[in-house]
């Protein structure tokens, strides 16, 4: 796992306020067990995160453990920033106006229903655009309101 993101089961535990002794028996699993999780040592397989997410209140861990820890995940999910609301929704706000930027763009490469090699560069824009709001948005719908930011992904 990457080093700023190898404690993201800890740091969505903490806000639900639980230890790890009282976590690891509520998930069914061995405090050792969380432990080796919170630390890097070891990925808790797709069951412990359903059962960390209902318990944390955390849907955002669902998320982060597959950008994280599958390669389908690190290549095709876009990244994203968790942060406080306002942050959050300011970025949004940013990704949908860069997007309007390039909407006339957008319009004449979809028109013919073909990316041609004149438009290549121009798709490659889009996309990134798209990819970037789609992480912005999915900032929003992550974002606790109440807490401070879990977890800052390197762009």
């Amino acid at each position: 796992m990457k080093s700023e993101c190898q404690n993201i089961y800890k740091l969505c535990r903490l806000p639900a306020w639980l230890n790890q002794d009282v976590a690891a028996e509520r998930l069914e699993i061995s405090p050792r067990s969380l432990s080796d999780y919170e630390t890097g040592k070891t990925i808790p397989g797709d069951d412990v995160v359903c059962r960390m997410i209902e318990l944390y209140g955390a849907p955002e861990l669902a998320y982060l453990h597959l950008k994280e820890n599958t390669e389908v995940g690190r290549r095709y999910l876009p990244a994203i920033c968790l942060d406080e609301l306002p942050r959050a929704v300011l970025r949004l706000q940013k990704e949908s106006r860069d997007m309007q930027a390039i909407e006339g763009d957008l319009i004449s490469i979809a028109c013919d229903g073909v990316v041609d090699n004149n438009e290549q560069s121009l798709w490659g824009k889009a996309r990134t655009e798209l990819q970037e709001l789609a992480g912005a948005a999915l900032a929003v719908l992550f974002t606790r309101k109440e807490e401070k930011p879990l977890v800052r992904a390197a762009r």
